[in-house]
């Protein structure tokens, strides 16, 4: 079981976030890497959905391929990163290296994946939070390749455009400049858990390694009393409303 202590709950409230060494074993980080290799070599991505994906505002028109990203909530879709294919779609770089994310349904549509989401020790982590009645909302698995960084925060999020705009989605907000002496280096060994509060501004600094750095990311909202915006990028469905994770 993966219960906080007192202590570790009092660290995660005050400072929003709480690294969890060896919370998967290594046949889980193992069996996890297998599969997405599976699925990549077994990816069948049409040239017009080839989508790349960047959270900065410049990108927001070839991050949108219209239905592809905006409908990949409930689908297991892949999303590239920047420079990987030449003028006609066509892979520069070996499809594996392509990669920025997988997602938006791992944890609904795979069983290695649905496996990791859903297991007790999960639910008992979320329950040592005192979530009630968690969903999940989205997950994703994240290949972060040697050439670019990434950065999360509060001050915008991605919304769905009006019906019939180009680009589907915008950003609600702007991101301002930041301090970096601010940020809190946090270094994550292989099978960690980075415990992050919705609220907490957070960032990933450039990979300057020779190796990609691979994440299975997921993210839990509380749905007592909780009422989802409309203008979120992503929508439940009738076909896949968000899954409780106790289950």
């Amino acid at each position: 079981m993966a219960c906080l202590s007192s202590s570790q709950l009092q660290k995660f409230q005050e400072d929003g976030f709480l690294v969890l060494d060896g919370f998967l074993s290594a046949d889980e980080c193992v069996a996890m890497q297998q599969r997405i290799g599976e699925l990549v070599a077994n990816m069948d991505v049409p040239l017009h959905c080839r989508t790349i994906f960047s959270t900065q505002d410049e990108q927001l028109k070839v991050l949108d391929n219209r239905d592809y990203f905006w409908n990949s909530g409930d689908k297991i879709r892949f999303f590239f990163e920047k420079g990987v294919f030449d003028e006609k779609g066509n892979f520069l770089v070996p499809p594996e290296k392509s990669i920025n994310k997988i997602g938006h349904a791992l944890h609904a549509h795979d069983p290695v994946f649905r496996s990791v989401t859903h297991s007790p020790k999960v639910q008992a982590l979320a329950k040592s939070l005192g979530l009630q009645m968690p969903v999940v909302v989205q997950s994703m698995y994240i290949f972060k390749q040697p050439h670019l960084g990434g950065e999360g925060g509060v001050s915008r999020r991605l919304i769905r455009a009006p019906a019939g705009s180009i680009p589907v989605t915008s950003f609600l907000g702007s991101e301002p400049a930041r301090d970096n002496s601010l940020f809190v280096p946090t270094p994550v060994r292989r099978g960690a858990l980075i415990l992050i509060h919705g609220e907490v501004v957070h960032k990933s600094e450039q990979n300057l390694s020779d190796r990609s750095r691979h994440a299975y990311t997921f993210h839990l909202m509380e749905a007592l009393g909780t009422v989802w915006s409309p203008e979120n990028w992503l929508q439940p469905i009738a076909e896949l409303p968000f899954p409780p994770l106790y289950t």
